[in-house]
Parts: structure tokens; sequence; C-alpha cells
């Protein structure tokens, strides 16, 4: 809010000048820390100008510009204080407990590179909006936790209580991004990453490894610490996690618009209804 600095720039907003209106909130306390007016930014933040000042992600910036820091840039940007709030929340809630149980350097990564993937599906489907947050981390880490499940299966007690859940979960968030001014491709893609990230970071001894200790000693057990199915999926998942990258990037710093490819995939970000209109 220092580098935005709403007062300074208040006349500008002004409707005469071809301006939003009105005045920047909390001006009288904040000064240049005031936000910009709610009309423009009903979250409680900055103007997009400078938002795509800080790092915001921007389609012709990062493609014709060579800007592509902004892919990573973007994840540590908000749209403002209400934006920020949200996610934080989630991320306590989805993150709290993977950190547990896989440290910190394992969750980090899953979240950061997710984060860099929503950007990168975001960037191959929308040219003409910025894109700030870290939904698409968040997401990441919601596709962590179901591909955790099915390759730890054999340790889950509750299997079909936790899958549902963790199902529902998933489906009423990725719901929540058709509405407009919400970028579910960067959802999309951060969970897709973060689902094959899972398999590969997050494999857990089995069961009959985990409980070999407490069996009777005449009772036998296998020696194998993972079973042969856990890495298939780790084979699988780093073929494809780096292959999706590879082309990803590549399709999109050649400026390769996903959409004439995919002419129905924008309705997987946005439906128009008749109280609103989609547009990208």
């Amino acid at each position: 809010m220092y580098v935005n600095n709403c007062p300074a720039h208040a006349s500008s907003l002004s409707p005469r000048r071809g301006g939003g209106g009105g005045s920047c909130v909390a001006r009288g306390f904040l000064h240049r820390f005031a936000f910009q007016p709610l009309r423009e930014n009903p979250l409680l933040g900055p103007s997009s100008a400078t938002l795509q000042k800080l790092g915001a992600l921007v389609w012709d910036k990062v493609v014709h510009e060579h800007q592509g820091w902004r892919l990573l840039t973007c994840i540590w940007l908000h749209a403002g204080v209400v934006h920020l709030l949200a996610n934080m929340l989630s991320l306590v809630l989805i993150g709290l407990r993977l950190e547990q149980h896989f440290g910190y350097v394992r969750i980090g990564i899953i979240y950061i590179v997710s984060g860099v993937g929503g950007s990168m599906l975001s960037s191959l489907f929308i040219r003409n909006n910025i894109s700030v947050g870290a939904s698409g981390a968040l997401f990441g880490l919601l596709g962590a936790m179901l591909s955790e499940l099915f390759t730890n299966w054999t340790i889950y007690s509750n299997k079909a209580a936790a899958l549902v859940t963790l199902l529902v979960v998933i489906a009423i968030n990725l719901a929540i991004g058709i509405l407009p001014h919400v970028d579910n491709f960067a959802h999309i893609g951060g969970f897709l990453t973060g689902f094959l990230l899972g398999f590969i970071l997050l494999m857990r001894p089995h069961y009959g490894w985990m409980q070999r200790y407490v069996r009777p000693s005449e009772v036998k057990y296998t020696t194998k610490k993972y079973l042969p199915y856990q890495w298939a999926l780790l084979a699988v998942a780093s073929v494809l996690a780096v292959l999706g990258f590879a082309v990803g990037m590549g399709m999109l710093f050649k400026g390769v618009n996903a959409n004439d490819h995919c002419r129905w995939c924008h309705y997987l970000s946005c439906v128009p209804t008749s109280r609103w209109k989609c547009g990208n």
C-alpha cells in the first residue's frame, strides 16, 4: 500500500477524469497506506496498476517482455486485505495437518511449485486480466492431500469417509471458481500440480511395515518398506509432472493461446448467466 499511495493519485479517480469515482478508503488515518475506492477494489487493496508494478501475473508481460518471474511473484501478491485473510485462513486449515505429518520442506515445495503450475495454466487461457493470489498454491495442497490418501491408502482406517470428505471440499471450491473475477484456471493448474507432487513427495511406509515392531514374533511381515503400487504411482506422476511443465512452459513462451485448442475450456473459469458476463 505504500507503493500504491492512493491519496497521491486521488485526483485521477475523479469521475470527471474518467476514474471510477469515490475516495480512498481510510484515508484519514492510513494516509498513503489508504485503500483504493471500494468501487475500484472492494477487497480493500491497491490498484491494478500497482499490482502489475509489484509483479502480478500479466500474460503480455510474461510472453512479450520475457518476465517469466511473474509466474512466481504473483503467488505472494493479493488483491486486498479480504483476499489475503481468506487465503491465509485456508492455508492454516489445509496446510497445518500436512506440515505436521510431512514437514515444512516438502509441503513448501508443493506449495510453491503448485503456485507456479497454476500461474502457467492461467496464462495459457487468460490474456486480458491480471491475476494475483495464492489460490493455485492452496489448491495444490488440496491435490496433494488427495494423492497422499491414494498412495498411503493402507494406513488409513476410515478410507471412504476421508475420500468423500476431501472430494466434496475440492468440488465446492472448484465450483466457486466458475464465478466471475475468479481465476479458476490457476486453481485447476495448482490442483493438478499438487496432485502429481503428492505421489512423488508424500509417500509413506505401508501399514505392514509400520506395524512390524508391535506384531507377535511368530507373525511374518513383509520386509518391503513401500508397496509396488506406490512406486508405480511415483514413477507415473514424475513423468506426467515433467512433461506437463515442459509442454506448458513451451506453449506459454511461444505465445500459444490454449483457447484455440479447447473451445469450451473457458467455461471452467467462468459460466455466463443473466446476472454476469465473462471475459478473459
